[in-house]
């Protein structure tokens, strides 16, 4: 049984639940208003130690009703220059002990205050953190969590990171197993006007974030949702990117997704944090089937989603992946996925990216290997489906 619950802060009424130590909420966004503590911080990645005033906000702690083996966090929040935030979590096991405050996520907007990163080596025999999940290690499982999110500014500034949304998907779903075929959902047929391109167009291009565009699915799926909401940097933001290239906003998306510590732009939470800087809500969570894909797709949301598979098995792709992102923007008359994968044929070129796959084909090399990982992306203001009884967006 997929047992997956997705649950967030948004509001000043969610908000107001949590513990405030030197921040406030209000129109819905969480903030500085007093710092509490001064910290000093090293950034491992280059920058030296730098002296940050601090405040923090944390979460009711939340249980899940299931025993969890993973857990993946979310924010959407804005960081004026100089200023960042750290996203934790800490955890009750179900043998009753605590895992202390675990680091999901250190974060800014840009890469001039400090390199956005996950923490290596952190975990015991208990539970590890894995980039950007949280993961149980058998025959523990993760019984109840609180987030926690600082926010950091430098001294005597009046800036402040905003936060408008911290969440968390928790899940105990099987991998490893095939699935069969799901029940149509109602959106064969369906096609979503969403922008194609291809990742292969940026090959070689700069080589210090994840070895260039043949490794950068995450970024440019990211961007093609954005894309279909009409969202994303502008000329003046990529100005630095050589305007020779194309598509030069991949570019862009590729460093500001770009985790140090992984070496790489697929950390999932980074990727909807980059993409909520456009007034989009966007958030990590995993889906049970095609069937509730098929959902956001009638409610007018294409997905990305996490797949991972060898060459023969899934027809039409030409390539083997360890783990990939692609976007689903439809289905066709029978219920197969219509995608746009920015690998397809590995060929360089926008106009190769739309590819239709086989609908169990790819629900095994989705459900397998990720358990149904997607990002969830859409305006405030486009509604989601309804939600089902164990609600997983």
């Amino acid at each position: 049984m997929r047992r997956i619950v997705f649950q967030s802060w948004s509001s000043d009424a969610d908000f107001s639940l949590g513990a405030h130590h030197g921040t406030e909420v209000s129109a819905d966004l969480l903030r500085m208003a007093d710092a509490t503590t001064t910290r000093d911080y090293t950034d491992p990645h280059g920058g030296g130690t730098t002296s940050y005033e601090q405040s923090t906000w944390t979460s009711p702690e939340v249980d899940p009703g299931f025993p969890v083996t993973e857990l993946v966090a979310s924010w959407n929040a804005r960081t004026p220059e100089g200023t960042w935030l750290e996203v934790g979590v800490a955890a009750t096991l179900d043998d009753g002990s605590g895992t202390g405050w675990l680091v999901l996520g250190r974060w800014a907007e840009t890469d001039h205050e400090i390199h956005p990163t996950s923490v290596a080596d952190q975990g015991d025999e208990r539970v590890a953190v894995e980039f950007d999940i949280l993961a149980a290690r058998e025959p523990r499982t993760i019984s109840t969590y609180r987030l926690r999110v600082n926010l950091l500014r430098r001294p005597g500034s009046t800036a402040t990171p905003t936060v408008s949304l911290l969440g968390a998907m928790a899940s105990n779903v099987p991998t490893g197993e095939p699935v069969p075929r799901s029940a149509s959902g109602g959106a064969e047929g369906m096609l979503l006007d969403v922008p194609a391109y291809s990742q292969q167009v940026h090959r070689g291009e700069y080589p210090q974030w994840d070895n260039g565009g043949e490794s950068w699915c995450s970024p440019t799926s990211t961007t093609m949702v954005l894309g279909h909401w009409d969202r994303g940097p502008q000329p003046d933001d990529y100005a630095w990117v050589d305007p020779q290239l194309q598509d030069r906003f991949i570019d862009f998306a590729a460093r500001h997704t770009y985790d140090h510590n992984y070496g790489g732009a697929g950390n999932w939470s980074f990727n909807t944090a980059y993409a909520a800087r456009y007034g989009v809500r966007a958030y990590v969570t995993r889906l049970r089937s095609l069937t509730e894909v098929e959902q956001f797709i009638k409610a007018g949301i294409p997905l990305v989603v996490s797949v991972s598979f060898k060459k023969d098995e899934l027809t039409g792709a030409g390539y083997d992946t360890s783990g990939h992102l692609l976007t689903v923007i439809g289905f066709d008359d029978d219920g197969n996925v219509v995608s746009n994968d920015p690998a397809s044929h590995a060929m360089p070129s926008n106009d190769e990216v739309r590819t239709t796959y086989d609908r169990e084909q790819f629900e095994n090399a989705w459900m397998i290997p990720t358990g149904g990982i997607v990002y969830v992306i859409h305006p405030p203001e486009v509604p989601l489906p309804d939600r089902p009884a164990e609600p997983n967006w």
